[in-house]
């Protein structure tokens, strides 16, 4: 009973060296830039939109994508809160022009995303904000931008030049290195 009590400790101080060695070699590969941190198998810098999207929402991102940038730029879900999108994905005046809603399974699967990506906001206070301009949560997104033109979602590739391919993350030079 005992040699097994010994044997099982001594195991047990083994297999914590092993994994406090094999986390030292991870963070020397890191910082030496060997190896770049990653969220499941995607590296962070190519993730590329606001968000690393898991797989549950992967398909309503791209249902998203497909139905909304073949117009105009896409907006991340959290530019605006959830009650804007939860009203535009059931009207089909949109912004002037008539369009055809999606419909189930789509539209859930599109809803699913935005939801889990946008917040929710008390809407008695502020009132749903139908333009990026307006809402509260850009302004949070872009504490220290003073822009020189109004806002809209034709000009957010002045400042992220990959916003046409979803990379919010993409800045110009004068904006990389801004805390």
């Amino acid at each position: 009973m005992f040699n097994s009590r010994l044997s099982n400790r001594r195991s047990e101080r083994r297999y914590s060296l092993l994994i406090r060695c094999c986390l030292i070699l991870v963070a020397v590969l890191i910082s030496l830039g060997i190896t770049t941190p990653s969220i499941g198998q995607y590296s962070v810098s190519a993730i590329g939109t606001v968000d690393f999207v898991p797989p549950e929402f992967q398909l309503g991102q791209e249902l998203y994508l497909e139905n909304c940038a073949t117009c105009h730029i896409p907006i991340p879900p959290s530019v605006l809160p959830r009650q804007t999108w939860q009203q535009i994905l059931q009207d089909s005046q949109h912004y002037g022009t008539q369009i055809e809603p999606l419909v189930d399974p789509a539209r859930l699967l599109v809803w699913n995303y935005l939801r889990h990506f946008s917040r929710s906001m008390t809407v008695a206070e502020e009132g749903i904000p139908f333009r990026i301009e307006r809402s509260r949560f850009f302004r949070a997104l872009h504490p220290r931008v003073e822009f020189t033109e109004p806002i809209n979602i034709h000009n957010c590739q002045t400042c992220h030049p990959g916003a046409s391919d979803y990379n919010f993350r993409l800045l110009t030079p004068e904006w990389e290195d801004s805390p």
